[in-house]
């Protein structure tokens, strides 16, 4: 742990025992969910770690059950436990669950505006709008697809000139994935050596080492303290000026270029809009919602498919007989000659369930996006105020043992019947559920099965190490879990 971030874990504790006397619990109009104490400023601290609070979850739910109360720093925030609660939430009390809650760190960085952050009619408006644009610029059709596996093409080439030399993929990967919601959302893709873009792929991934930082992760503790102190979450936030100046720049020369009869791109279809709502001062649609929902846009639909695939290549060179099962399954269906398409996949049953499988096992977004209660709420004999913060917890889910027996493992057969058939699993939610369930989730799926069996189409991957000794444990944080660094050589079929 920094020297910084132990200093004032220690003198805020000090701080808080000397007021503990004087401090009371908010008034309660009702039975409330039960936690552990809290003391005041630093809340729940003394029985979360910070840089692993999934795990400080699971031990607090064996104590308190399914729902619970948690408080980091003063926020008090609703934990829910388990498949059966998350579904009760999320799906059966959509309404009521349909909030966004934002961590301090989230305010930081997107401000609440955007789809992702943003409540009320401001994000029912831009989330419909966002469904219906992409849905008009081909999220979900044959045409998406088609874009898909040019860039996988692309892909595969690139992979053909490393020679066989190991590297690390994780920008390889960036750059393609980034490229599909680029062509949607700015129009065009990017060539892999434009140096914006390499300079904005350098910035995101900078972002994804920061967060594991512990004064990251402590910002959702105490921001009121670390807002004033200096660290990598003021560095994080640098970086998504950055990001955000690089997609004002392209929305400025969108608005200079606009043809209102021959839309574009997602950018043009909001600039449009913004246009015929020029004379509603209450409009949602602002150069500053146009600006924040594409960088939401841009920011979902490159990290998380690009973190998936990147982790999900580390998984299958630790076990080299599940890619020879891949190779194998490819080789009957598809054949070496031709692209993969979204069509084989229902023929490809063993490897549509490691892809699966690679989004149970990683776990990406545990505590989910945090969710809020749109209203006082009860919810199995609890009350819940109105904008109280909810921590529907995936990890619950995608690691019931119950569901998925021996969770902890890597196993395909986890999403396999016993005739060899693909199985469906309702507790396969790495894309939330409900009404805040991730607005690219097609699209994901799309990128995922065609780039993982372009990639194993044409590659034998090549640890560097002897896969027995590769670490697929993540690089833990409060809001995501990461690969870590590897290499590997790409060896042509």
């Amino acid at each position: 742990m920094e020297p910084l971030a132990m200093t004032t874990i220690f003198l805020m504790t000090c701080f808080s025992c000397l007021l503990f006397s004087a401090w009371r619990s908010k008034s309660q109009t009702g039975k409330q969910p039960p936690g552990p104490f809290a003391l005041p400023f630093v809340g729940s601290m003394l029985h979360l770690n910070p840089r692993n609070l999934p795990q400080s979850l699971e031990k607090l739910s064996r104590k308190y059950g399914p729902v619970f109360t948690i408080h980091l720093g003063p926020k008090e925030i609703v934990v829910l436990y388990g498949y059966d609660a998350v579904k009760e939430a999320l799906i059966d009390q959509a309404d009521e669950f349909s909030g966004r809650g934002v961590l301090p760190l989230l305010v930081k960085f997107f401000q609440g505006t955007g789809i992702v952050t943003s409540n009320g009619e401001t994000w029912k408006q831009l989330r419909r709008f966002a469904l219906t644009t992409l849905r008009d610029f081909g999220m979900g059709r044959k045409s998406i697809e088609e874009r898909i596996q040019e860039e996988a093409h692309f892909l595969v080439e690139r992979l053909k000139s490393t020679r066989e030399r190991p590297f690390n993929p994780g920008n390889f990967l960036v750059h393609a994935v980034s490229n599909i919601i680029c062509s949607i959302v700015f129009g065009d893709r990017f060539d892999y050596e434009d140096k914006k873009f390499l300079t904005l792929i350098e910035l995101m991934d900078e972002n994804n080492r920061l967060q594991n930082s512990m004064q990251t992760q402590l910002y959702n503790f105490i921001p009121s303290i670390l807002e004033h102190l200096p660290g990598p979450h003021q560095k994080m936030a640098k970086n998504m000026e950055a990001v955000c100046k690089f997609i004002s720049e392209i929305v400025t020369a969108h608005q200079e270029s606009l043809d209102p009869t021959c839309p574009r791109d997602f950018i043009d279809s909001f600039v449009i809009k913004m246009e015929q709502e020029k004379g509603n001062a209450h409009s949602e649609f602002t150069v500053e919602t146009l600006t924040r929902t594409t960088l939401d846009l841009f920011l979902a639909g490159t990290g998380t498919t690009s973190i998936t695939l990147r982790y999900g290549l580390l998984i299958l060179l630790k076990y080299p007989e599940i890619q020879e099962k891949i190779h194998k399954e490819i080789d009957h269906v598809i054949g070496r000659d031709r692209s993969p398409c979204m069509a084989d996949r229902s023929q490809m049953p063993y490897t549509d369930a490691v892809i699966h499988e690679i989004q149970r096992f990683i776990d990406f977004l545990p505590l989910n996006v945090p969710h809020a209660v749109t209203k006082d709420t009860m919810f199995r004999g609890y009350l819940i105020p109105k904008g109280t913060m909810i921590f529907p917890v995936l990890s619950s889910v995608l690691y019931d043992s119950k569901e998925f027996p021996n969770p902890e493992q890597f196993d395909p057969g986890h999403f396999l019947n016993a005739n060899g058939t693909f199985k469906k699993s309702d507790y396969f939610m790495p894309f939330s559920a409900g009404k805040r369930i991730c607005v690219g989730e097609g699209l994901a799926r799309m990128e995922l099965f065609i780039f993982f069996t372009a990639i194993l189409q044409n590659f034998t991957l090549k640890p560097v190490t002897d896969h027995k000794d590769i670490d697929i444990s993540p690089m833990i944080s409060s809001l995501a879990n990461m690969p870590r660094p590897y290499e590997v050589s790409f060896l042509p079929r």
